[in-house]
């Protein structure tokens, strides 16, 4: 039997698997975001932020031990644009003060160093934050509702925007578990999972559509595991390629974007999960069928394919 006669993997085989375990996996989500909360960085919760240059690159966790003899025990300590500066932020409100004290402390141990600037972000603006981070991201599940509604059929607009809302709650439930610092950097990764997922979401969904229309034996099942089996190298060269980059970001890439690769790494494997068995596991409830993607025939065109018809005399000739 050649490959191209080969049955298909039986994806569908384990979608009540699959469906367990999402579900698990999303109700536990939604119990440790009620229970344990995000760990809001200072973007949500207001601090200060210090910015310090070095005569000589110091080292990072020499700085973090300074200030946590100091008495300070809320703090994020990373390079800034290059090595010999570094910014530190604080959770606890200050000001010019605060920020001698912080360049005071951190001289004592010995290093040259100035203050180049320090900033204040009161509760409120971290409050009016993660109102509006919350819309945006709900404005972005809608309009993709939509676009996805009117370029195929309203089942497969469902069926993409479920699984989006899927991984990004289970990438927040991952932060919650772990007390991650989820900041704006982690808000703009939930932001890149929506986009990527979509992605991949629309293409095992155009080729679903595609086969529906073109293949003339089997039900839904089958078209359904014959589109994934089709589209699975692409998916997976597509994943594999992408994490190679993140976790190349996430070791090599500095303090500074770890928890937004890391958002992206879990987001990515999440993602490519929800494409295969979340979005077309909903097509399969929903009972997709042949006439939910059949073109609707113009009017008129039977007339005009009897117009087209060649007269009797040139038929007998």
């Amino acid at each position: 039997m050649s490959d191209d006669q080969k049955k298909p993997f039986d994806f569908m085989g384990f979608r009540k698997i699959a469906s367990a375990f999402s579900i698990t996996l999303v109700l536990a989500s939604i119990v440790l975001l009620g229970v344990r909360g995000l760990n809001f960085g200072m973007d949500f919760t207001g601090g200060t932020s210090v910015e310090l240059e070095y005569k000589e690159a110091p080292q990072l966790d020499q700085v973090r031990s300074s200030l946590t003899e100091a008495g300070y025990d809320q703090f994020v300590v990373q390079n800034f644009g290059a090595d010999t500066i570094v910014l530190v932020r604080l959770s606890e409100a200050g000001n010019d003060q605060l920020a001698q004290e912080i360049t005071r402390v951190l001289e004592a141990s010995g290093d040259e160093l100035q203050l180049i600037s320090s900033e204040f972000v009161g509760s409120q603006v971290g409050d009016e934050l993660k109102e509006e981070s919350g819309l945006g991201l709900l404005l972005a599940l809608a309009v993709v509702l939509i676009y996805v509604g009117m370029r195929f059929q309203f089942k497969f607009g469902i069926a993409s925007v479920v699984p989006l809302a899927h991984d990004v709650i289970i990438v927040l439930g991952i932060f919650a578990l772990f007390q991650w610092t989820f900041d704006l950097t982690v808000l703009a990764a939930l932001l890149a999972v929506i986009g990527y997922s979509l992605n991949d979401t629309i293409v095992v969904a155009d080729r679903i559509r595609e086969n529906f229309r073109k293949m003339r034996e089997g039900g839904p099942w089958d078209i359904i595991n014959e589109s994934i089996h089709q589209t699975i190298a692409r998916t997976i060269n597509t994943s594999g390629t992408t994490l190679v980059v993140l976790l190349a970001l996430y070791f090599l890439g500095g303090e500074a974007i770890n928890n937004f690769a890391l958002a992206l790494i879990i987001g990515v494997v999440v993602g490519t999960y929800s494409s295969i068995y979340v979005s077309a596991n909903l097509l399969m409830v929903m009972s997709v069928s042949r006439e939910d993607l059949m073109v609707p025939a113009k009017e008129g065109a039977g007339d005009s394919e009897e117009e087209e018809q060649p007269p009797e005399w040139l038929n007998r000739m």
